[in-house]
């Protein structure tokens, strides 16, 4: 089966922006307060392994590690993966695409999504979810991280690197609840300045099987 032509567009666009994306992230997190506490929340409830998917320069993976998780990131560009593994050298980092992980079922206790679903077509995010629910144990925490659509309906828009979407969080909720997730908790933060759009955060449960969840 042949790419799909988004995932394609997106891991060149990432490729070709890489060296410059990593340095101007590099310690981003410093400067955000509330999205270190997100993830500190997430980093409470999982428990197991650690993955985050579309971990670009890996600086949110060693975050994680830092937070005392057992981390790796999988990123769709290479040459992302590349720089990953040359700035974190003792963390592991894999090319791959999130909807095919080359992972067992049930095998990690959590997954971080640090706007890296931002550039799937809204179409075909439900095996995203799906995908995820696989890979994770009965519990395991998924964290999104995204752009909210802030009272519209789901709306593409020119990101900087690809093109990408903004999502209204009760919407993205509803498609994790439909994927058998639970919902924990959520956090909305308004623009800072240089930055066009509040960004939301999503905290989810998977549930075992035949366990009826609860929005």
């Amino acid at each position: 089966m042949a790419e799909p032509s988004y995932l394609s567009v997106t891991a060149h666009a990432y490729d070709a922006v890489a060296v410059q994306y990593a340095d101007l992230a590099r310690d981003e997190l410093v400067q955000l307060p509330l999205d270190r506490a997100v993830l500190a929340a997430f980093a409470e409830y999982a428990r197991g392994p650690v993955a985050e998917l579309g971990c670009g320069p890996g600086r949110v993976t060693a975050h994680l590690r830092d937070l005392g998780l057992d981390a790796f990131g999988i990123d769709l560009s290479p040459v992302m993966i590349d720089l990953a593994r040359e700035e974190h050298p003792d963390l592991r980092f894999e090319v791959g695409s999130m909807d095919a992980l080359e992972l067992g079922d049930g095998e990690l206790g959590g997954i971080v999504s640090w706007y890296s679903v931002i550039h799937t077509p809204p179409e075909e995010l439900p095996p995203y979810f799906a995908e995820f629910r696989r890979v994770l144990a009965p519990g395991g925490c998924l964290l999104l991280g995204f752009f909210e659509a802030e009272g519209g309906p789901v709306t593409v828009f020119d990101h900087a690197v690809a093109p990408a979407y903004r999502w209204p969080i009760d919407e993205l909720a509803g498609l994790a609840y439909e994927a058998g997730f639970a919902e924990i908790g959520r956090m909305s933060r308004e623009p800072r300045e240089g930055e066009r759009f509040r960004r939301g955060h999503l905290l989810m449960h998977r549930v075992s099987e035949g366990t009826e969840v609860a929005m």
